[in-house]
């Protein structure tokens, strides 16, 4: 029991990690899979796999749980009003995935549930997520530069350019911010714009590829900043992973299967620390992405598809004991 007990420490880990970082959980459990087996049955395998995400869930809830909240006494009548108006944007976005991915789910799990598209997913959104980057970097600057230019310029023949003069570089990066992304602040996402995060949201159900990765993908292509776009796939995620814990525990309690004394100590270990490890990496995330863009997490994903992919080319080729 111990030992399967550290086993579900790691996944639960690895879990609360990738979970809200757009490098893909369910690829990394795949992964984790092959080289770190819980010896459970397939029935309590699927069913963790996927109840895990609540302890991921719990710590969002916690987080945010003011600003979620329309009921809370702090909050004014305007601000009330708010949040219910940012859970029916939430609303929206949960309709594609829905309608979707319940629909398609049995058939993406026996066509595309594998290591290949674990690897090719990865490195696809890696790509993307440098190119989309890449190309806001460059109409940032452009827009840096236009407003550094419209500015106030000194008059006279002896006249200096001084700091009273100009705006701040800090105040030119916030102008420039706001010209590059419509949406700054989750509050103003309107349901045109949720909805199209929503169908991004659907592309996460194929391995590999992050629901946390496609939905702020989708979020910045969409007009937000990538604060509004994280902490909106943040909310997302609430219905959506706690409809799916419901649905797979429905399943297997319907199966007629029970769970063993390990397995009962192993779901709660998970479910323990993806919650932990959830709040640690959401806090990681929201203060990086403050002074930071997606690049570097597009390059590791490229990084791990490779590697995953030349790991079961050579496990393949016989190459590997």
């Amino acid at each position: 029991m111990i030992i399967e007990i550290l086993k579900a420490l790691l996944e639960g880990i690895v879990e609360g990690i990738t979970e809200w970082l757009p490098i893909s959980s369910t690829g990394h459990m795949i992964l984790i899979d092959e080289f770190v087996k819980l010896q459970v049955s397939d029935q309590f395998l699927a069913l963790f796999l996927v109840v895990i995400q609540i302890g991921a869930i719990l710590a969002v809830i916690i987080m945010y749980f003011h600003k979620l909240n329309p009921f809370s006494f702090k909050k004014t009548p305007a601000q009330r009003k708010s949040t219910w108006r940012l859970w029916g944007m939430v609303v929206i976005g949960c309709i594609p995935a829905a309608v979707f991915g319940f629909a398609l789910d049995d058939w993406v799990n026996e066509h595309f549930y594998n290591k290949v598209c674990v690897a090719a997913m990865l490195i696809l959104y890696g790509i993307i997520f440098i190119v989309l980057e890449r190309r806001n970097h460059r109409r940032f600057q452009e827009a840096r530069t236009g407003l550094a230019l419209s500015g106030p310029r000194p008059r006279g023949k002896h006249a200096r350019v001084d700091a009273q003069a100009h705006a701040t570089s800090e105040q030119l990066d916030a102008r420039a911010e706001e010209q590059l992304f419509k949406i700054t602040d989750v509050d103003d996402i309107d349901w045109k714009t949720a909805l199209k995060i929503g169908l991004f949201q659907v592309l996460a159900i194929i391995p590999g590829t992050s629901r946390s990765g496609a939905t702020i993908i989708g979020g910045m292509l969409a007009g937000c900043s990538r604060t509004a776009a994280a902490e909106f796939t943040f909310f997302l995620a609430i219905p959506v992973m706690l409809g799916w814990g419901a649905v797979k525990a429905a399943k297997f309690v319907l199966a007629g299967v029970a769970m063993t004394t390990t397995e009962i100590a192993v779901l709660v270990t998970g479910v323990v620390s993806a919650f932990v490890m959830s709040i640690i990496s959401i806090k990681f995330l929201m203060g990086y992405i403050k002074k930071n863009d997606f690049t570097a997490f597009g390059i590791y994903r490229i990084i791990v598809g490779v590697l995953v992919l030349a790991y079961f080319a050579f496990e393949t080729m016989g190459m590997l004991p």
